[in-house]
């Protein structure tokens, strides 16, 4: 149904250029009809094409950059994003012939400090020009987010905390852990002993209470150590935050990944499904998170989890690192401007 709209509104303005979303290859399609250039905006990152793409060209053939390649778990989970895409209802044959002749440009929201080979790769495959458009997060505004009540609550009780010694747990708002899940996360943060600060979500339909949902009397034992907060959390301004020495994440958005980095704060990587995996072994290579590990059964335990965090808070290496990171994309975005 939008296609048509859409062909109508390209018509009726005649842009000079038209930046459509990787997942939009049918916008490519309505520009060349209209003999209108377009880009593509590539929101998920230059590693992930460039490793999707080398499946599609050189099926059967090592990829190159063996610091991301994926166990069979992960594996697993990649080829299922790529299901899901190969799945979705287009017309896949009319699309990407439009996308690989009518783009000369892939736009990554990254920077070369991040993934300059990845991007060097994927040009390579695709004979395209990758172009870097550097990291979405401005430091000078970091308090950007509209407060509420809750919101204040949450800085009044970060103030209170030490310097470097809280994790921020934020698992996004398109992935739900299960009950088991949930369980290892709360012992893992609990036999830690640090303090945190935990976002938890629900999937519709499937709202319950805190107590009901984490392991018998952790609310208890953990006390002031911990908060956990419904639904929304001010992402931004927690990271920015004096108190906070790691996050533990999913690594499931990009621009996430890059607030963290943006902020100093090291990243405690748990990856989930599609791409994430892939996201956290690029970042593990950058040297600015530690991955937890999974067991021979592909799940995440509370033993990993706890000692990940430790090793992250207690220790100054990765915060270090993190921080050498986070000075090279500044002073590339200095030179830019």
């Amino acid at each position: 149904m939008a296609k048509p709209n859409f062909s109508n509104l390209v018509k009726s303005l005649q842009p000079d250029l038209l930046i459509h979303d990787i997942f939009q290859g049918w916008a490519a399609k309505v520009a060349s009809q209209h003999d209108i250039p377009s880009v593509t905006f590539m929101s998920s990152g230059a590693t992930m094409m460039s490793y999707f793409c080398h499946l599609l060209i050189h099926p059967g053939v090592k990829f190159p950059f063996p610091a991301i390649e994926l166990d069979k778990f992960e594996l697993a989970m990649a080829v299922g994003y790529m299901e899901d895409y190969k799945n979705a209802e287009r017309d896949a044959d009319e699309e990407d012939e439009a996308f690989w002749g009518n783009n000369e440009i892939i736009l990554v929201s990254s920077s070369r400090e991040i993934k300059g080979k990845y991007m060097d790769y994927l040009s390579e495959l695709t004979n395209k020009e990758i172009i870097p458009i550097g990291v979405l997060v401005d430091q000078d505004y970091p308090c950007n987010q509209v407060y509420d009540d809750d919101s204040e609550m949450i800085m009044e009780w970060l103030m209170a905390k030490d310097e470097f010694l809280t994790v921020f747990v934020s698992f996004g708002s398109e992935y739900f852990l299960n009950k088991e899940e949930i369980e290892e996360m709360a012992i893992g943060l609990e036999l830690s002993n640090v303090t945190f600060i935990w976002v938890v979500r629900f999937p519709k339909g499937e709202e319950m209470g805190i107590e009901e949902a984490f392991p018998k009397g952790f609310i208890e034992r953990v006390g002031e150590r911990g908060k956990i907060v419904k639904k929304w959390a001010p992402q931004a301004e927690i990271l920015n935050h004096s108190s906070i020495g790691g996050f533990v994440s999913h690594c499931g958005c990009w621009n996430s990944l890059k607030e963290s980095i943006d902020y100093g704060v090291p990243i405690i990587a748990m990856p989930m499904h599609r791409d994430q995996p892939m996201n956290a072994k690029l970042v593990v290579e950058l040297g600015v998170v530690v991955e937890v590990k999974r067991d021979d059964d592909g799940k995440f335990r509370r033993e990993e989890i706890s000692k990940v965090i430790r090793d992250v808070v207690i220790g100054e290496n990765v915060r270090r690192k993190v921080g050498e990171k986070r000075e090279s994309v500044r002073l590339r975005k200095q030179r830019r401007s």
